[in-house]
């Protein structure tokens, strides 16, 4: 090494020395030792002690504020349910926001009701992919969300009707097309996506499921479900078997699709032509979190959509499409 290298090395290596001196770096380290040098920042600035009793205070009420999740499960009468994701504060985030305010606001401290908590969700451990091919008839009764089942094979002339209803109310929809029905009705079909409702799967020619083989139990399912994609784009992830008739092979048929089997919790039973009056009140005194609301474009239906949209906002429940009332997503957080 010549002379002039050695010569700024040992000038840059006495700089360093004596800013270090006027910083109080080297001052700090000798009173606190080596394991304080990541605390220096906070210490330089006289802030550690505030700062650390801001986190202490955030972590102990994130201890009170945690939601665990709900697993998916099995159950006995209702099958598949879908699991609820739980609720936890984000320190790191939390913190951080916490001590931007705290400089914000000259250094003051801030009481519990001031700091902006950060949440996130904690994911299910189980999930119906967990759970196999298994029906589903609900989703989770922690979730205040519902959602309306819209199976269409005939009722052309009630469609747009009822979209007129969904759109003025803001509602999103499920709808589970025929396949035949799709067929000859493309420009419908379209305007209900157009609309932004979820399109599903109802099988091809509204057989009952349960008494097919399974060649033409595939076909059914497979036919509607490129017809789908190829006549909207839809990738198609619900299956909804005709009239609700079904067996174990027909699930997991629509599971070797992709597909998952969903059915009903409260039915309209629309097609028998009810008075509106008597829908809505059905609905009124069965619907809870997580129903599934099954009907038909019928006469019945459009002129008893208003009120069960209606009963189920009574009830503080949110109305959503299939996918959305059976994901495990929460649907809020809690206002810190």
């Amino acid at each position: 090494m010549d002379r002039k290298k050695t010569t700024v090395i040992i000038v840059t290596l006495s700089s360093i020395l004596v800013l270090g001196q006027l910083s109080g770096v080297q001052s700090f380290v000798d009173r606190y030792g080596p394991a304080a040098k990541g605390q220096y920042a906070f210490e330089l600035f006289g802030s550690g002690q505030e700062d650390g009793a801001l986190l202490s205070m955030i972590k102990a009420e994130a201890e009170k504020r945690r939601v665990p999740p709900v697993d998916a499960v099995n159950d006995r009468v209702w099958k598949a349910i879908p699991g609820y994701n739980g609720l936890e504060v984000d320190i790191d985030k939390t913190y951080q926001r916490a001590l931007g305010l705290k400089k914000e606001s000259a250094g003051g401290n801030l009481a519990v009701d001031q700091i902006p908590f950060v949440y996130k969700e904690i994911p299910a451990k189980i999930t119906l992919d967990d759970l196999g091919p298994l029906p589903i008839y609900r989703g989770n009764p922690n979730k205040k969300m519902v959602s309306f089942m819209i199976n269409v094979a005939w009722g052309n002339e009630f469609i747009v009707p009822m979209l007129n209803t969904l759109d003025a109310a803001k509602v999103k929809a499920t709808f589970f097309l025929d396949g035949s029905w799709l067929k000859k009705n493309v420009e419908l079909a379209k305007e209900i996506q157009k609309r932004g409702h979820q399109i599903e799967n109802h099988a091809y020619s509204h057989p009952n499921m349960s008494q097919l083989n399974e060649s033409r139990a595939t076909l059914e399912i497979t036919k509607t479900k490129d017809l789908l994609k190829e006549s909207l784009g839809v990738d198609n992830k619900w299956f909804a078997p005709p009239s609700g008739d079904f067996n174990q092979n027909t699930v997991q048929l629509a599971a070797a699709q992709g597909l998952r089997t969903v059915l009903w919790t409260v039915d309209t039973v629309d097609w028998m032509n009810p008075l509106p009056s008597s829908v809505v009140t059905k609905i009124g005194k069965k619907v809870e979190a997580g129903s599934l609301i099954l009907m038909h474009p019928t006469k019945s239906s459009m002129n008893a959509l208003q009120g069960m949209i209606d009963v189920v906002r009574q009830k503080g429940l949110q109305l959503g499409t299939v996918e959305e009332t059976l994901s495990p997503a929460r649907l809020g957080k809690p206002q810190s």
